[in-house]
């Protein structure tokens, strides 16, 4: 749904209202004072402070419907829990709130489902990040926020990967007109190569001609790794043996591969 839509919900978002500061703080004392139809104003009066802010979170491919209103029970969180005798804008304090609630929606409706109490370390670690930010105006180190927490440097880290958005081998990274460069086009595998793929298969060929024994053995020394006289011992035979079957195996196998 675009976000330059004129209705989201139901609401006509060209007809929105703008309050002015001293009718914010009017309805806000009133509010206090228990008259509830005051918090319904405030709320549809600071609508479009939700709208500023879901455009943020527009390229996530989430509905926009949907952020508005995860925006929206921030917004009436920010209501409920404002305090006019601290001398701060709403909008000051509301915005974080709103982009809290949205990101936690984002958090939990992540397809790649991650533990709450990963999801906890990861809040906190970003949370200590920003206050570490705001302090020396310079980015900290994980190892500084894990200490902040204390927690292991390898916890903070984990739970901070967990949180990251998952993204399409098929996401365009570069387009200048032509054909677009996608993500699996800057992807690398030198494990499944073609070559590869074809001596698996000689392998697999090979093997599937060597006696039950001959396998047995090749099995339990190089995929188990045991040793030849572990080897001896299980299948009951001496250590002399499985050498010799395991030497007359390989150069079996050689023939085919």
């Amino acid at each position: 749904m675009a976000l330059n839509k004129v209705e989201i919900c139901g609401v006509n978002t060209s007809k929105l209202p703008v309050l002015s500061s001293a009718k914010m703080k009017e309805l806000f004392v009133i509010y206090q004072a228990g008259n509830r139809s005051a918090r319904d104003k405030l709320i549809h009066g600071n609508l479009r402070l939700v709208l500023s802010v879901i455009q943020r979170f527009t390229n996530r491919g989430e509905y926009v419907d949907d952020l508005f209103q995860v925006g929206c029970i921030g917004l009436m969180k920010a209501i409920d829990n404002f305090d006019l005798g601290q001398n701060v804008k709403f909008s000051t304090y509301a915005v974080p709130m709103i982009i809290g609630e949205i990101r936690r929606y984002l958090r939990d409706n992540n397809p790649i489902r991650v533990s709450r109490s990963l999801r906890d370390i990861a809040y906190k670690a970003l949370q200590v990040r920003d206050q570490l930010v705001s302090e020396r105006s310079c980015e900290p180190t994980v190892a500084e926020i894990a200490n902040k927490l204390s927690l292991p440097r390898e916890d903070v880290v984990f739970a901070l990967d967990a949180i990251q958005e998952p993204i399409s081998l098929f996401e365009p990274i570069y387009h200048d007109g032509g054909d677009p460069i996608f993500v699996m086009d800057q992807i690398g595998d030198d494990k499944q190569t073609d070559t590869g793929w074809v001596e698996g298969l000689a392998v697999r060929e090979a093997l599937r001609r060597l006696s039950e024994r001959e396998k047995l053995i090749l099995s339990l020394r190089f995929f188990q790794g045991k040793t030849q006289m572990e080897v001896a011992d299980e299948i009951g035979i001496s250590q002399a043996q499985v050498s010799r079957l395991e030497k007359a195996a390989m150069q079996h196998m050689r023939k085919y591969v």
